[in-house]
């Protein structure tokens, strides 16, 4: 039996619809620029930018309806909904005809991100790792297996703020499909049960203050809400 030096942290989870049973999760893998118009906001060219992956924490999950403090080192949290894909069976090296295999569900994830922080490393040339991975910044819903989502592939996606509607798109405008995006992070590393993969963001990214309420939705998929807190 293994012995620790001290008792080791809870198993980061994401819930499950209708279910008691949740969802652990390993890694958390997100997609950059995935949506055309969103590329374009942030200066990019989407016609000729292959997907690209970066990565948060897996306990910066956060279930819906939980609150998330403003967090420090920032005066510019922007808000980023996606598509969240469960893996629920390993492979590497998957091929796109057999990407659907290795899913088990999806959800609706807020990939919240320091955007001052973010700029100042892209000028700078160094990682990403402060303005993505910080505590509480992948809040997402309840998972919903993918027996149950009649086609990831197209649908209503959108964010409001405090009842203002600010990203409001179509799974359909993604530039890299579901099964494409499993198949590129799987050439990559090997992809476990338990992963989880933030497929990008349409356009109308933008700030959130303290106080603000944000809801949002996947036609099909589910909803996630939660309200930004003072600091801690």
């Amino acid at each position: 039996m293994t012995s620790f030096a001290f008792t080791p942290p809870p198993v980061p989870s994401v819930a499950i619809e209708g279910s008691v049973d949740r969802f652990p999760v390993r890694r958390i893998f997100c997609v950059g620029r995935n949506y055309a118009d969103h590329a374009r906001e942030m200066g990019g060219d989407p016609s000729r930018e292959p997907p690209f992956f970066f990565t948060k924490p897996a306990d910066t999950v956060v279930d819906s309806g939980v609150p998330i403090p403003y967090p420090a080192l920032t005066a510019n949290l922007h808000h980023e909904i996606e598509l969240v894909i469960a893996i629920g069976r390993a492979g590497s090296g998957i091929s796109v005809a057999d990407a659907g295999q290795h899913i088990w569900g999806y959800g609706v994830g807020v990939d919240l991100t320091r955007r001052d922080l973010q700029d100042e490393a892209k000028a700078a040339r160094r990682p990403w790792d402060w303005s993505k991975g910080f505590d509480r910044s992948a809040p997402c819903g309840a998972l919903r297996a993918a027996a149950r989502v009649n086609e990831a592939g197209k649908g209503r996606i959108w964010l409001a703020v405090n009842g203002e509607t600010r990203q409001d798109g179509d799974l359909a405008q993604m530039i890299w499909t579901v099964p494409e995006i499993v198949a590129a992070c799987s050439a990559a590393v090997r992809l476990e049960p338990g992963d989880l993969i933030f497929t990008g963001t349409p356009a109308g990214v933008g700030p959130l203050a303290v106080g603000d309420a944000v809801t949002c939705g996947i036609d099909g998929v589910g909803t996630l809400e939660f309200r930004v807190a003072a600091p801690e």
